[in-house]
């Protein structure tokens, strides 16, 4: 059982981070442990390096793989869809993945393996039709890591070092690469912790914030004051209300509509009075319920190596040999915020009439036991990936019509 419930969580650390809602303070500690304080400080990575990045531009990388999606119609008809990279993007994405390390230490290394790869197709190869695409490895804490403290006997991480690594990676990028264009951030699950962390430190209220044309902070629970979209983690970079607004920041967690985040969540709620989680549906940023364009992994999530896999997505079966499918009208989301949490409700608008599945995987699962406590976080980037490009494209116009020489006033739409 332990070994299924390992598997199924591949991407859904919030332990690895410290990271999102973490159920107690006492777990928090431990699971945030610092290294000894005898331990010599790890050597800094060298991001002059280009094996230190996943996905950089012009390059044959993690990022240049086949993005190819089959659209499941209502009908049972099946479309196939091309995907092309835009090598002259006039915007830069910086993405942070969420955990997926399967080394041996509670730290990662240097080196990507599979889990690197798959997570960067899932998550991130995609926004390459609108950006440049900058994508750095960092020493993240490893789902090994997890593993030990699942079975009660935590490892020594160093919860700084993730940090650490990205400050360095940005610092090179806007140093060598930036050259003043405007950037979209990206991130899940630890990577959003991370970013998070980034922003508050490092961007927001300082001139570099200037640059920021959104921030992508998903599957985690960002504290925003109740009733008002700016003032909880960030004092100037709001929550976005439109796809024309830049310098603001779309964040969620999702769960079904019919399984709200339970008493023990690990998402959708946040500590201080009257603060909530920041909810901004990307398939209706203005407010209400929108459509979602997801891509889902053909099979399962696309982020994990062993999960529950997709059996199929149209009655009778037919052979499906692209990556990603997508499923027009199935899917609708809506922000909403009750005494369970905020949270993304996704609804599934199966019909049991039409020839195309019903349902859809992704829910986190243990010994045949859906975690409720985990909503939808294995694929919920996967939900509204194809929204999210879309809005980073309608924002990259708008930030460049306004901002010619790459300088703008954060936060305006």
């Amino acid at each position: 059982m332990l070994r299924r419930f390992i598997i199924a969580l591949m991407s859904a650390t919030v332990f690895a981070a410290g990271l999102a809602v973490a159920p107690t303070a006492a777990a928090q500690t431990q699971n945030q442990a610092a290294p000894a304080a005898s331990a010599p400080a790890p050597a800094k990575n060298d991001y002059n390096k280009s094996e230190s990045w996943l996905c950089r531009p012009g390059r044959q990388d993690a990022c240049a793989v086949d993005m190819t999606a089959t659209i499941v119609a209502a009908n049972g008809k099946l479309t196939r869809e091309t995907w092309a990279a835009n090598a002259k993007a006039k915007i830069d994405c910086f993405y942070v993945y969420p955990t997926v390390s399967n080394d041996a230490t509670p730290n990662s290394d240097m080196v990507a393996g599979p889990e690197e790869l798959n997570v960067i197709r899932a998550q991130f190869a995609r926004f390459g039709s609108q950006c440049r695409v900058y994508a750095p490895l960092y020493r993240q804490v490893t789902l090994t890591a997890l593993r030990a403290f699942i079975a009660g006997k935590p490892m020594t991480a160093d919860r700084a070092l993730p940090y650490s690594d990205v400050l360095d990676a940005w610092n090179y990028y806007l140093e060598h690469d930036n050259q003043g264009r405007g950037v979209v951030l990206i991130g899940h699950s630890q990577g959003s912790f991370v970013l998070t962390d980034l922003i508050k430190k490092e961007i927001d209220g300082k001139p570099v914030q200037s640059r920021i044309i959104s921030a992508l902070l998903l599957g985690t629970s960002l504290p925003v004051p109740r009733g008002k979209d700016v003032g909880g983690a960030f004092q100037h970079m709001p929550l976005c209300h439109s796809a024309k607004q830049t310098g603001c920041v779309i964040t969620y967690a999702s769960f079904r509509s019919n399984a709200p985040p339970p008493a023990n969540s690990r998402f959708g709620k946040v500590a201080g009075e009257n603060m909530v989680s920041g909810c901004t549906n990307p398939a209706a940023l203005a407010g209400g319920s929108g459509e979602l364009h997801a891509y889902l992994g053909a099979r399962g999530s696309g982020v994990v190596a062993a999960e529950l896999v997709q059996k199929f997505w149209v009655t009778p079966s037919q052979p499906i040999d692209t990556p990603f499918v997508s499923v027009p009208g199935l899917l609708t989301a809506e922000c909403v915020s009750n005494e369970k949490g905020s949270y993304l409700a996704i609804t599934v608008h199966g019909d049991p009439s039409d020839p195309r599945t019903d349902d859809i995987t992704g829910d986190v699962v243990a010994n045949g036991i859906v975690l409720a406590d985990w909503g939808l976080h294995l694929i919920d980037v996967n939900l509204a990936i194809g929204n999210l490009v879309d809005i980073v494209g309608q924002q990259s116009k708008a930030y460049l019509a306004t901002n010619k020489n790459g300088s703008n006033k954060p936060g305006t739409k």
